[in-house]
């Protein structure tokens, strides 16, 4: 088995490809700490890895956030880890994500139309974009009285120094220009 690894925009993240399907297409998986890793055994092994603070399963990638030291020292035992869980035939998640009340989206009746757009182009223009940066954003709400679309980042794009940039000039920029009814984008 070859992964290959590429970097990402969050300095903090390194994207590994294992060559295969990890999620499916569409469907991906984050664990922003070690407890949430605990319905994942190959989450939870990387987690076990010192310096492992973030992990996100995409359709074919695996990011992995650290939280301090360098790269040199973390990627064999990270590539271990991959190369065992695959080579083993492990299940990638053995019980499914309990969804939270903050993991709901919030919006008026009213604006569903409205809605449905936003989705339309975070899902045709936006998410597959950020996939390839080792990340995921979430539609979360949208108030039709201020305008503002709320976004939940996850993978390499959460805690990542230029998703504010990719937030304000990339995303809202284009659902402003595409959508009269929005003014601004936020992160959740």
């Amino acid at each position: 088995m070859f992964i290959q690894t590429e970097s990402t925009p969050n300095p903090a993240t390194l994207k590994f490809l294992p060559g295969r399907e990890v999620m499916g297409e569409g469907a991906v998986a984050d664990f922003p700490d070690s407890e949430a890793a605990a319905r994942s055994p190959l989450a939870a092994a990387l987690f076990e890895i010192d310096d492992v603070s973030r992990v996100f399963f995409g359709s074919d990638f695996i990011s992995v956030t650290k939280s301090d030291g360098d790269w040199r020292h973390l990627k064999p035992p990270i590539l271990g880890a991959i190369m065992e869980h695959f080579t083993r035939g492990i299940p990638l998640i053995e019980r499914p994500a309990e969804e939270t009340p903050e993991e709901q989206e919030s919006f008026s009746e009213e604006d569903t139309e409205v809605v449905e757009q936003i989705k339309e182009l975070l899902d045709t223009r936006v998410r597959p974009a950020v996939a390839g940066d080792g990340g995921d954003i979430i539609f979360r709400g949208f108030d039709g009285k201020t305008g503002i679309v709320s976004l939940y980042l996850r993978g390499s794009c959460a805690g990542c120094p230029s998703s504010v940039i990719t937030l304000k000039n990339g995303i809202e920029n284009m659902l402003r220009h595409y959508i009269p009814e929005v003014s601004a984008v936020e992160a959740v």
